[in-house]
């Protein structure tokens, strides 16, 4: 399908089989930046193949870091830490990536150099005064276009001084920045969310030997350090296989089993809310890599029923929300989901989106502010823009 503008699917007939997503995209990311930070040569492999992580990978060779890449989805990192870093030629392109402008960000305020981190039309209209604000608390210098809260980002960064810092949204890859951030910097660094978010940064960092202790479910202590160089298998992403297992649970007669998936708790969220919708799921861990578990899970069809998502449990589905808007368009009543205006604000309005499209496919959807009521019924054939 590479080049193409149309894709006709027909549905009806049951998956069955074993699959093996590709390599999880936010563990990639942090595992090239991490390899980066540390001194000596990282392998890593699985990698995931899509344009933000390599915006990452190109990222950290603009600032001097010898990546290779082959073509199945290894690469081999030579860091020589953050001080063998040096200032880029010429702009950051981070692309579409929100991870890889935000997480570079924390890294680049730590740096005695000046760097200028744009991306496409839509990365360069997404708020990120909630990024800035910390690293500037830090000490350092960061100027933003238009009101001063959208990129391009140029930041001089250079000596930091550890803060307490309070985020005021749950937002793995803000968190992520700050703690970049504070294992450059003089003195403790803390950082508190008011929900906790996906927690892949701190139990890969924890695993790798650098600073970074979890006080409690949504505090972290950040000392000065780096991470040691190291192997790793990036597990099969989840959010990927969040969409086989919506497409199992709700076409009749399915049966699938999806394999060396990373099982993070943070990360798998959308599989209690299925279970919870009446899909039969069963988890299986069969091992751990750089503190993630990871191991496969068993997908059955079911009648669906629908449910409520909301409060704690939104920032571990954030992703995987627009999909299990699809299963609630299959399971009998109204499922409502709250307290996500964070979709409105991601790479395009997700909320606006999917009231256009299962409306467009004779769904019952009514938008909020910050989330959708969904009846399900029979899903019609339609044509959609992706």
């Amino acid at each position: 399908m590479s080049g193409a503008t149309e894709l006709v699917v027909r549905g009806g007939r049951p998956l069955r089989g074993r699959l093996q997503m590709p390599g999880d995209k936010g563990m990639s990311h942090r595992a090239l930046l991490f390899a980066a930070m540390a001194t000596g040569s990282s392998r890593l492999t699985n990698v995931s193949r899509g344009d933000d992580v390599r915006r990452t990978a190109q990222a950290l060779e603009d600032l001097g870091v010898r990546v290779h890449a082959d073509d199945k989805a290894a690469m081999t990192i030579e860091g020589t830490g953050v001080e063998g870093m040096h200032e880029p030629a010429g702009v950051i392109d981070c692309g579409n990536s929100g991870t890889t402008i935000r997480m570079l960000a924390g890294l680049l305020a730590g740096r005695p150099f000046r760097a200028v981190l744009s991306g496409d039309a839509s990365l360069v209209t997404r708020p990120m005064k909630r990024l800035v604000d910390p690293l500037r608390a830090m000490g350092a210098q960061i100027e933003c276009r238009g009101e001063g809260d959208v990129a391009p980002l140029e930041i001089r960064g250079g000596h930091l001084v550890g803060v307490r810092c309070e985020l005021p949204v749950a937002s793995a890859q803000v968190k992520t920045a700050v703690v970049l951030a504070g294992l450059q910097a003089t003195g403790d660094t803390v950082v508190t969310e008011p929900l906790p978010s996906r927690d892949h940064s701190e139990r890969m960092l924890a695993a790798l030997g650098a600073p970074v202790q979890r006080v409690d479910a949504t505090t972290l202590l950040v000392h000065h350090g780096a991470p040691r160089p190291f192997e790793l298998e990036v597990p099969g992403d989840a959010s990927s296989a969040a969409f086989f297992a919506v497409a199992a649970a709700i076409t009749p007669g399915s049966s699938i089993v999806l394999e060396e998936m990373g099982l993070n708790p943070t990360r798998i969220a959308f599989v209690d809310v299925l279970r919870r919708m009446g899909a039969p799921i069963e988890v299986h861990e069969t091992g751990e890599r750089l503190g993630e578990p990871v191991g496969k899970l068993t997908v059955e069809a079911a009648p669906l029923h629908a449910t409520v998502i909301e409060g704690a449990e939104v920032p571990w589905l954030i992703d995987e929300i627009p999909v299990l808007a699809v299963a609630a368009a299959f399971a009998a009543g109204t499922t409502e989901i709250r307290d996500a205006v964070e979709l409105r604000v991601k790479e395009s309005d997700r909320i606006g989106t999917l009231h256009q499209e299962l409306t467009q496919m004779g769904i019952e959807v009514v938008a909020a502010a910050d989330g959708l009521a969904i009846r399900g019924g029979t899903p019609r054939a339609a044509t959609l823009k992706s």
